[in-house]
C-alpha cells in the first residue's frame, strides 16, 4: 500500500480547516441573529406597552374633554360638587389609634 502522497494529506488539512472556519463563523452568526431577535423581542414589548400607555392617555384627553370628564374631575381632584350633591362627613370616635 503507498502511503498518501504529501500534496494530498495538504489538501485534505486545508479542505480541513477551511471547513472549521465556516462552520465556527456560521455558528457565531447565529448566535448574533439570537442576540438580535431578543433584543428586537424586547424593544417591541416595550413599544407596545408605549403605544398602550399613549392610547389609555388619548382616551383620558377625549374623555375629560366632556361635561361629564370636566365634572368628575372637578369632583375627584377640587372637591368640588355639584348642586344637589349629598355630602357626608366621617368623624371618628374611637380613641384607637389607625396604623
Amino acid at each position: 500500500m503507498n502511503a498518501p502522497k504529501l500534496r494530498w494529506v495538504l489538501f485534505g488539512a486545508a479542505v480541513t480547516f477551511l471547513i472549521a472556519v465556516l462552520l465556527t463563523s456560521f455558528f457565531k452568526e447565529i448566535e448574533k441573529i439570537d442576540v438580535l431577535a431578543a433584543t428586537f423581542d424586547k424593544r417591541m414589548e416595550e413599544l407596545v406597552g408605549v403605544e398602550r400607555e399613549t392610547q389609555k392617555l388619548k382616551q383620558d384627553i377625549r374623555y375629560y374633554s366632556t361635561p361629564e370628564g370636566i365634572a368628575r374631575l372637578a369632583t375627584e381632584q377640587f372637591n368640588l360638587v355639584q348642586s344637589g350633591d349629598r355630602i357626608y362627613k366621617i368623624e371618628i370616635t374611637s380613641k384607637d389609634s389607625l396604623p
